[in-house]
């Protein structure tokens, strides 16, 4: 007998209801990399996602049987976006569930009249980012971490 496959996650775009989940996976995602309890805490309130932020920025997540196994979040200005969140759930890593939901990023950014790219990373991402097409255009200021300087990456689309 053959093994039952799993569900393929559902992508949609996120409700204010889903605010706490993507919270929960932004910071389950963020620890996977062995940062300690007190790092996380000091990336908290930046990793907070609230309902008003879900309704007023393009935001998207893999809906899974348990719930969230990824989102993103960009902020758009004019014709640049930032990558304000892009998570996955520590289990989905390098099953390809980021490749799928980076894709439906870009176009959503297409969509709405984007023509770069732009993200903050953290650096056990970088590896990502850069398979994805983004290249290293300097470093940025931690909002979390104070003297935590982040690999900044641009795209153009």
């Amino acid at each position: 007998m053959a093994a039952a496959t799993k569900p393929r996650p559902i992508l949609r775009r996120a409700s204010g209801d889903d605010a706490p989940a993507l919270t929960d996976l932004a910071l389950r995602s963020k620890a996977v990399w062995g940062y300690d309890a007190g790092f996380i805490d000091a990336c908290r309130a930046e990793l907070n996602l609230t309902a008003d932020d879900v309704l007023r920025h393009p935001t998207y997540l893999l809906q899974g049987p348990g719930g969230p196994v990824g989102h993103f979040q960009l902020r758009v200005r004019d014709h640049t976006a930032d990558v304000w969140h892009f998570f996955v759930a520590p289990e989905t890593i390098r099953t390809g569930l980021g490749r799928r939901l980076w894709h439906h990023l870009e176009r959503t950014a297409r969509a709405a009249g984007v023509t770069r790219l732009e993200v903050d990373s953290d650096p056990n991402a970088l590896g990502f980012y850069q398979a994805m097409g983004m290249a290293r255009a300097g470093e940025a200021p931690s909002g979390s971490i104070p003297g935590r300087f982040l690999p900044h990456l641009t795209k153009a689309l």
